[in-house]
């Protein structure tokens, strides 16, 4: 690499000398030899390197070749993201140069990490800005190949697009010479979509079983009890996490699609103090969930939550794939799910031309054509933004005549002002029509019926708590929000808190060491600051529930 950017510079610093003894004191040196590969593409696991002396390429397969991303000579050091997650690995790693590097074990690197402030800052910028270069530079070591009017595609898509997992979609719809591609690895249409990583097969696989392939998933960890189980991986959830493993907790966290929930596929949050320009939803859960991994708490998705019981006074969460983990507090940060309309044929479009999320892979999908934003909150109106500054004309559909009851004011200027963005009022959508895809839906005013041209309906009206899997086990309101401390009665407080002799702890449910934060919870500020502020609150909780115990 002949000239460095600022931005190569935060990716690939060198080392100094005192850098290289905090190394030499936690790993072992080895030599090393052209041709070697100190780790390959695939691989379920590495250690961090520090090259001494040598020369190491980090490379990727293209087209039947090696393609070198970059060159890493003396002082410098290996690995990106995957080190801290334990997924697999997008690179190899080949020696091209004879000499020595130190071999320092993972665990090792994670102490460092989380006890050494200044190397950790260099660390993890280059490990967050080499895993901005792999989305685009590594994006063909792992492939999607799927219809893009398969639902079951847009869920492998929006899994790996949310976790922030470098990957290429091939459509056979729009490219034929992919069929060549699917008759070599004698995969009939009927078997897609199919993932291709790392000279692997996996024919219709769920994001569950992609996740568990790349080392996601609770498999991963040995460990099935914890001093804190978090149900949730969005901003309350992730906070949760950021605290509890920071002082000393065993921390796991456990999230239903990706880590980042609904706040993570926000394509712009403005109102977020600190962030004066903005920032997307997705870099703030990234920065949060590795923040997270460097104190030590372990995260995975995806993962639902199905059930909860007690057993020899822990809390033992069920998960979806018959998996259980038992914490001895757990933290309800499960959020709430946008409810889904009262419309003719909903059910056939959605992940093919209904979503409740917009990215950029749906504002790619889309493609500059006219679209649909159900709904008046401060999540539609982002979305409406994203869509319209995308290129595509916006239409805003709310039941109501305002904007203003439910959406901040600075979004509805800026909706106000753009010229690509109408929004109606007093107005529901009926149904929806279209064949492969969605082309139109029919809303109804106070004109009469309507017939609307569009080829995406994004939905955000109002939310259900996903609190369902909680078995009873916490009092909800009437619309099954989970009620916490000073909202309890004595109605909800059974006998086992005369025991106690106690009141419920801010943020403790009706139920004894479970906690609840952030939408999943009654009362809630549906904000991500507030979210934020109430994960790590709850912690404080959870350790005055564990320093007097139950």
């Amino acid at each position: 690499m002949a000239t460095m950017t600022p931005e190569d510079v935060v990716a690939f610093p060198t080392l100094d000398a005192a850098d290289l003894a905090v190394f030499d004191g936690l790993g072992t040196r080895r030599s090393m030899a052209v041709g070697e590969f100190l780790y390959r593409e695939g691989d379920a696991a590495y250690d961090f390197y520090v090259v001494v002396s040598g020369a190491v390429e980090i490379v990727v397969p293209d087209g039947g070749e090696e393609r070198v991303i970059v060159r890493h000579g003396a002082g410098r050091f290996l690995g990106e993201l995957n080190l801290l997650t334990g997924m697999r690995v997008f690179v190899s790693a080949r020696v091209v140069e004879p000499g020595e590097v130190i071999v320092v074990p993972r665990a090792a690197l994670q102490h460092v990490v989380a006890t050494s402030p200044r190397l950790s800052d260099t660390i993890l910028a280059a490990f967050l800005a080499r895993r901005s270069v792999l989305m685009s530079d590594a994006a063909s070591t792992l492939r999607v190949v799927g219809s893009g009017f398969s639902p079951e595609s847009l869920h492998i898509r929006e899994f790996l697009a949310r976790s922030g997992i470098p990957h290429e979609w091939l459509d056979p719809d729009r490219d034929p010479a992919i069929d060549v591609v699917l008759r070599e690895l004698g995969v009939p249409p009927s078997e897609l979509p199919v993932v291709i990583a790392s000279g692997s097969v996996l024919r219709r696989p769920t994001p569950g079983a992609l996740a568990e392939y790349l080392g996601l998933t609770v498999d991963r960890i040995s460990e099935r009890c914890f001093d804190l189980v978090v149900v949730g991986g969005g901003p309350a959830g992730l906070a949760a996490a950021v605290y509890g493993a920071s002082e000393g907790l065993r921390t796991l966290g456990v999230e239903m699609v990706a880590v980042g929930g609904q706040a993570g596929a926000s394509s712009r949050i403005e109102n977020y103090l600190g962030f004066p320009t903005g920032i997307s939803g997705g870099d703030l859960t990234r920065r949060a969930f590795v923040q997270a991994e460097k104190f030590g708490a372990q995260l995975t998705s995806p993962c639902a939550a199905t059930g909860l019981r007690e057993e020899a006074g822990h809390l033992v969460v069920r998960l979806s794939d018959e998996t259980e983990v038992a914490g001895r507090a757990v933290i309800v940060a499960s959020g709430a799910r946008y409810r889904r309309l009262d419309a003719t044929r909903l059910a056939n479009f959605e992940g093919n031309g209904v979503y409740y999320a917009a990215t950029e892979m749906e504002a790619r999908q889309c493609a500059a054509s006219p679209v649909v934003v159900a709904g008046g909150g401060n999540s539609a109106g982002q979305a409406a933004l994203f869509l319209a500054e995308a290129g595509s004309p916006t239409t805003i559909v709310i039941r109501g005549t305002d904007l203003a009851a439910t959406m901040s004011r600075y979004l509805i200027d800026r909706i106000e002002s753009h010229p690509r963005i109408e929004v109606r009022t007093d107005t529901r959508i009926v149904s929806l029509d279209g064949d492969r895809g969605l082309t139109s839906i029919r809303v109804a005013d106070v004109d009469g019926e309507h017939v609307m041209r569009c080829v995406a309906l994004f939905s955000f009206i109002g939310a259900e708590p996903a609190s369902e899997w909680l078995s009873g086990c916490a009092a909800l309101d009437r619309r099954g929000f989970v009620l916490t401390g000073r909202s309890l009665d004595d109605q909800h407080l059974d006998g086992r808190w005369d025991a106690l002799g106690r009141r419920p702890l801010p943020f403790e449910t009706s139920y004894p060491g479970l906690f609840a934060v952030g939408d999943v919870r009654a009362g809630s500020t549906k904000r991500v600051a507030a979210a934020v502020g109430e994960g790590s609150a709850a912690v404080g909780a959870v350790h005055e529930y564990l320093a007097f115990g139950p």
